[in-house]
């Protein structure tokens, strides 16, 4: 494993520092939690995850970072990172509702609009629900999310309101 470890590192190092364009119109931030054996114990480890959409409309992994836990102050330092790696601007963040995460990236992009997730957004709508309810609440919420203007999202929305 060491040998085949060896082998790739100078190309990871390569692409984690490697230049980033100046701006992105899309970028999805979030931190993906996983188990993994450190020292002979099996710890939790957060691995931020940044994926753009540039101005041709192509998806690009732009780093992987690895930290303990999820949190804002690490996230501006990832921030940080990809603002030295040369992006300026970036027109819209998708986030989940982490605390201070929205600030971190107007402090870094402050043109940047921060919409959260729609995953997110129905998770934290949903975990309100009682499970003998949420079959049909998911229903009702795919109209509402998968409306084709906001003028008949808001119809439906009004209908989900009214069950």
């Amino acid at each position: 494993l060491t040998s085949i470890t060896d082998s790739i590192i100078e190309d990871v190092k390569a692409w984690q520092s490697r230049p980033l364009e100046s701006v992105y119109p899309f970028l999805w931030l979030d931190a993906i939690h996983y188990k993994v054996k450190e020292d002979g114990c099996i710890k939790t480890k957060a691995i931020y995850c940044i994926l753009g959409v540039n101005r041709e409309g192509v998806k690009d992994l732009l780093g992987l970072y690895i930290n303990e836990t999820e949190g804002a102050r690490f996230w501006l330092q990832v921030l940080t990172d990809l603002q030295n790696r040369g992006v300026k601007d970036v027109l819209i963040a998708s986030i989940d509702n982490l605390k201070g995460f929205a600030d971190a990236i107007e402090s870094i992009f402050p043109k940047t609009e921060v919409q959260l997730c729609v995953i997110h957004q129905i998770r934290n709508s949903t975990k309100y629900v009682a499970y003998k309810d949420l079959k049909e609440v998911m229903k009702s919420l795919k109209k509402v999310y998968e409306s084709p203007t906001k003028d008949v999202a808001e119809i439906e929305l009004n209908e989900l309101e009214k069950t």
